[in-house]
């Protein structure tokens, strides 16, 4: 199933609504980390220009992806962690060399952290 997943900063979760099915445009789980399948980022830009005037969070931004039923990763040595922070960049970026985020194989995310290979 696709979906659309971001952290929840009041429930310290990762939240995951579904793009597709019965469910569609609904928050279906809240997890402490999600595996997705081809992730891409995805960044409301009506969304970011209200963080950006108002200077308070909201929910603009997120990774879409398959959402897989995998608890942990193999190999942290091979993934790169990406970051996104709507007061500097206007998409996903790696967080090593802040080159733009244009998807992957996989995303993981734990503890606030995205990682993709």
């Amino acid at each position: 199933m696709r979906v659309f997943v971001y952290y929840n900063l009041h429930r310290k979760l990762w939240s995951i609504k579904a793009l597709e099915g019965d469910n569609k445009g609904k928050v279906i789980a809240h997890r402490d980390s999600v595996m997705l399948l081809s992730p891409e980022g995805k960044v409301s830009q009506a969304g970011r220009n209200r963080v950006l005037k108002e200077r308070r969070k909201n929910v603009h931004a997120g990774l879409v992806g398959k959402l897989l039923d995998q608890d942990t990763p193999w190999g942290f040595d091979m993934w790169d962690e990406i970051t996104y922070n709507p007061y500097k960049y206007d998409s996903f970026v790696y967080k090593d060399n802040e080159g733009v985020f244009d998807g992957a194989s996989l995303a993981w995310m734990q503890d606030r952290k995205v990682y993709v290979i």
